[in-house]
């Protein structure tokens, strides 16, 4: 794997990038910012407390997810000084505001900067989010509705040069996944 490097998994809510985030962490030992934990610490909230605060309120205004975004980048930036080998940052980037500011701390910092698209399919995202409504542990507030608007709003990443963006049906298996992002990771480098 090449280094040092930035690795952002997004995608909608409930599309797996938690998931696969954690576990390519994991495996390479890098740290991992996930934008639902870094919010609700911003919020001085517990990671698990839930919020009913809808799309664009309380928490989930656009103003306190750029002061989440910007919080990661900082995260970002302060490891990669201190000699770490690649940050992972793992939330939505919806908007192709967030993921430039990736890119220009990518470019000033002299990274790589590899994104990956979670997806799934609508039906795997109402039995996740299932799920996840009966998990006290679960961090993420998102529900159906926030996920309809989301969808609806999502501007999708064709800004991305093909050699360091990689789409992935998160339905797989997540070890097979996994080396796929090493193989995509192996051949752009």
């Amino acid at each position: 794997m090449p280094t040092p490097a930035l690795y952002i998994f997004f995608g909608l809510i409930a599309s797996g990038k938690s998931t696969l985030a954690d576990l390519f962490s994991r495996t390479h030992d890098l740290p991992c910012y996930n934008t639902d934990r870094v919010r609700k610490e911003l919020a001085g909230l517990a990671a698990t407390e839930r919020r009913p605060d809808g799309m664009e309120q309380g928490i989930y205004t656009p103003a306190f997810t750029r002061k989440t975004y910007l919080a990661l980048l900082d995260l970002a930036r302060r490891d990669i000084k201190q000699g770490r080998a690649g940050v992972i940052l793992d939330g939505s980037y919806a908007r192709l505001a967030d993921r430039q500011q990736v890119i220009d701390l990518a470019d000033q910092l002299e990274l790589s900067a590899w994104f990956i698209l979670c997806t799934c399919s609508d039906d795997e995202v109402k039995r996740r989010l299932a799920l996840r409504a009966e998990d006290p542990e679960a961090v993420s507030d998102g529900r159906w509705d926030i996920f309809v608007l989301q969808k609806e709003q999502f501007e999708y990443p064709s800004e991305l040069s093909s050699s360091r963006f990689l789409e992935l049906s998160t339905e797989d298996p997540p070890r097979q996944l996994l080396a796929q992002i090493d193989r995509f990771i192996a051949n752009g480098a």
